[in-house]
């Protein structure tokens, strides 16, 4: 059987109802930041939810702590892997990330493994998706296309997270 082509994880993601005030708990109680900030509004392409054309927006904070990203997201949809995961009014651990280096080979792997593909989107002709993997592990799975311009803007924000002394905690992409 194959198995998907990178099974190292190296981000966990939160779904979070106040972006902001997730970022600043993280920061103030586990010490971990500066969290980057971005806004999705109708920035994806070739959206699909639970195999049917869908919309895809939310805000998105990202983080560094030691060698894994930190995500935390706010929905901005109701039908969404996001939701499905975890309700509106909650925050929970939403899903694992892996670089993918064959996408069409991965997708059909965890398919085949009975992780249907929840939600599925391109950004920058980037591909990613996210499989229903919670009767496994209870939370998703999500897997994104490497690409070296993702790679380099991952490694600044690492690099913001080295020796950060507390300053600007919250800031923009």
């Amino acid at each position: 059987m194959g198995k998907p082509t990178d099974r190292t994880v190296f981000q966990n993601a939160w779904v979070v109802d106040d972006l902001e005030a997730a970022c600043m708990k993280w920061v103030n109680e586990l010490g971990v930041g500066p969290f980057f900030i971005t806004e999705y509004k109708e920035a994806f392409t070739d959206v699909r939810y639970r195999g049917q054309p869908a919309a895809l927006n939310m805000r998105v904070a990202l983080a560094q702590a030691g060698p894994v990203q930190i995500e935390l997201i706010q929905p901005l949809v109701d039908q969404c892997a996001y939701r499905d995961g975890v309700p509106a009014g909650t925050v929970g651990l939403h899903h694992l990330c892996v670089w993918s280096h064959d996408f069409a080979a991965d997708t059909a792997c965890f398919e085949s493994l009975g992780y249907p593909t929840v939600n599925s989107a391109c950004l920058g002709g980037v591909s990613f998706a996210y499989f229903d993997t919670r009767p496994l592990m209870g939370c998703m799975f999500e897997i994104v296309e490497k690409n070296e311009g993702v790679v380099e803007v991952f490694a600044g924000i690492a690099a913001a997270a080295e020796g950060w002394d507390g300053s600007e905690p919250l800031r923009t992409f």
